[in-house]
Order: structure tokens, then C-alpha cells, then sequence
């Protein structure tokens, strides 16, 4: 199967699904590992209607959908810093059916790529200690472990690739 990474509006159909899917998968794992139970239906629609992805638009942010064999596959995105030196990569995930077929570093790859047509020189991350596929992929693709960025709640990993 064939794998395209094109930009697309984050209200798009295909973005908000993929949106609902990464959102569901790692709101529950978080709950299952930390009180054993899923994430709350209600609490996961308000989550997912309270982050609307519109600071992954453009001139600022850039969401990007990975397609396999013409389906939606996966989704990255990117923001820039305020001054522009950095983009945060977020939102990287693909389906389960699609995992293991390199999709993954290709969205990585591709938000580079769009991070320094930004102008941006670094991109920096962050992620959780339970989401170890997604720590073993930067790694793997060159991101090294460094200081906190932020101070998100759940962040627990903070990584970041020089992209010059």
C-alpha cells in the first residue's frame, strides 16, 4: 500500500476522527493504568469538544494526515514557538490496524520537513511514561530526552531534534 502525508484542516472529517481516536487511546490508557477504569464518556466528549486543533492551522501550525492506500491512516502536527525558533510536534498517531508499517516516522519525517519550511530550527515534544512505543520512535528517529518545555500535567518526557 502506498503512504501519502498531505496538510489538512483540522475540522476536516478524516482530522476530527483521527482526533477522537488518538484522544480515546491514550485518555484510557492513562485511566486504565492509574485507576483502572476508562475514560469517562462525558468527560471524553468535552475534552475532545474543548481542544478544537485551530492552533494546528496555518500560519502558526500545520496538522498533517497520513493516508495508506488512499484511507486516513494517521495524523501529526505541528506549532511554532512564539518566536518561531521551535514547532512542538503533537498529535502523532496512527490507527492500530496501521502500525508497524513505517507510517509513523513518515509523519514525523514530514512535520520536520514542514516545521523548517516554518522557519522553525528545533522541534521539541513532550509525552508520557506509559506511551513507550511513542518514546522508543523518537528516540529511534533522533530526538534526544532533554529539560521540560512546559509544564502540562501529563507530560512526564520531554525530547527535542535539532531540524537544521
Amino acid at each position: 500500500m502506498t503512504w501519502t502525508v498531505t496538510p489538512e484542516s483540522p475540522d476536516s472529517p478524516a482530522a476530527l476522527a483521527l482526533w477522537r481516536a488518538y484522544y480515546t487511546e491514550v485518555s484510557d490508557r492513562w485511566y486504565l493504568l492509574h485507576e483502572g477504569r476508562r475514560t469517562d464518556p462525558d468527560e471524553l466528549e468535552r475534552e475532545i469538544a474543548a481542544r478544537s486543533g485551530a492552533d494546528l492551522a496555518p500560519p502558526r501550525g500545520l496538522l498533517l494526515v497520513a493516508r495508506c492506500g488512499g484511507e486516513p491512516a494517521g495524523s501529526a502536527g505541528i506549532r511554532l514557538s512564539p518566536d518561531g525558533s521551535a514547532a512542538e510536534l503533537t498529535r502523532v498517531f496512527l490507527y492500530e490496524g496501521m502500525r508497524g508499517r513505517g507510517g509513523a516516522a513518515l509523519l514525523v519525517r514530514a512535520a520536520e520537513e514542514a516545521a523548517r519550511d516554518l522557519g522553525a530550527r528545533r522541534m521539541i515534544l513532550d509525552t508520557r511514561s506509559d506511551l513507550v512505543e511513542a518514546r522508543t520512535l523518537y528516540a529511534r528517529l533522533g530526538y534526544t530526552e532533554t529539560e521540560p518545555h512546559n509544564d502540562d500535567p501529563y507530560a512526564e518526557h520531554w525530547f527535542a531534534r535539532q531540524l537544521a
